[in-house]
């Protein structure tokens, strides 16, 4: 009688046995499948201190996720224009994208006032932390979360945006007119047109052969995207004009955040504010190199003095008041805005 038992005692170890050989493989399928597949897309040049903070946060996401995170970075356009990377983030088609608040101006007009509109909002560097790091940056990305279906992870920058002009603009007179390039948002519009320039919305992408067929006369943007972009090539008259800080929201789409288990939640939130973090350092530290860099190539800095800045400043000024009458809630973040200033 004890051979059967034998018998079956045996057979059913090898059945167990051939369970146990076979749990790594079931496991590693199982693994397989959790993979979180996280791309990340803008229109950042490549090479500048933002594109590079994107390849940092990947590998960090794809490092310390130990694979369950697969995050994949297309910078420069190389997904689409802005405006399809925003519809993109929004609902799902890439996870990632980075773009000023004020690209929410049409659906929540109270974020766009954090990205630096309508102009000469933000005094200096130090008013931008403590508008963006504090009580405001975790506002707006709630009230991003509620009205466009993404999350303000962390904010990065691309810094204060100045002019770059085929011909010498050095005062409003010489404005008058000229044809700048604009992103596709009303209130760059609105600033422009204000000052007396000719604003000519365009894609980002498609600058550098507007300046180069004369669809525009100039752009305005930070010295490491002109370098990068190489629209130095086709204009060389930089106006340091620190008209506009353009801080960079990292939009995560907030559905599948969620979905993620709370640890690489936790995980996406505390890298992406750690990196870009290390960005703005980066970035501020470089600006001033940059513009050496650029004077190198052959670009020409005009003079403006502070008594010219203060004639654009007070010109666009009522801009306050026309962009705060979007909504009562716009008008109260500009006022908490310049308060902390």
């Amino acid at each position: 009688m004890t051979k059967p038992v034998h018998g079956v005692q045996r057979r059913s170890f090898m059945r167990l046995g051939g369970a146990a050989l076979a749990m790594p493989v079931l496991m590693r399928t199982a693994w397989a499948q959790d993979v979180h597949v996280c791309k990340i897309a803008h229109s950042e040049a490549i090479g500048s201190p933002f594109t590079n903070a994107f390849d940092k946060w990947a590998a960090i996401l794809n490092e310390r996720s130990e694979g369950r995170i697969d995050a994949q970075h297309f910078p420069a356009s190389q997904l689409g224009g802005l405006a399809q990377l925003l519809e993109m983030s929004r609902i799902g088609t890439i996870q990632v994208t980075a773009a000023g608040p004020d690209s929410e101006e049409a659906i929540a007009p109270e974020i766009a006032a954090t990205a630096g509109a309508p102009g000469f909002i933000y005094k200096n560097e130090a008013h931008v932390d403590a508008v963006l790091q504090g009580d405001i940056g975790r506002e707006i990305s709630q009230i991003a979360r509620e009205k466009t279906g993404v999350e303000f992870v962390a904010y990065g920058e691309v810094g204060f945006r100045h002019l770059l002009t085929k011909d010498p603009v050095t005062d409003l007179e010489s404005l008058q007119g000229v044809k700048l390039r604009v992103p596709e948002v009303r209130i760059w519009v609105d600033f422009w047109k204000i000052l007396g320039a000719n604003p000519t919305p365009l894609p980002y992408s498609e600058q550098y052969s507007a300046l180069s067929t004369g669809v525009i006369d100039g752009l305005d943007s930070d010295y490491f995207s002109i370098l990068g972009f190489k629209w130095h090539e086709q204009a060389t008259n930089i106006l340091p004009s620190y008209h506009w800080f353009l801080p960079k929201a990292i939009r995560m789409n907030a559905a599948w955040l969620d979905g993620l288990p709370e640890d690489l939640q936790e995980l996406c939130r505390s890298s992406a504010r750690e990196v870009f973090a290390e960005q703005r350092e980066i970035n501020r530290a470089g600006a001033d190199q940059a513009l050496e860099d650029l004077k190198a190539v052959g670009c020409v800095v005009q003079p403006f003095p502070e008594t010219e800045k203060a004639r654009w400043e007070e010109k666009s000024a009522a801009l306050f008041d026309s962009f705060g009458a979007t909504s009562p809630a716009t008008a109260e973040m500009i006022a908490k805005i310049r308060a902390l200033g």
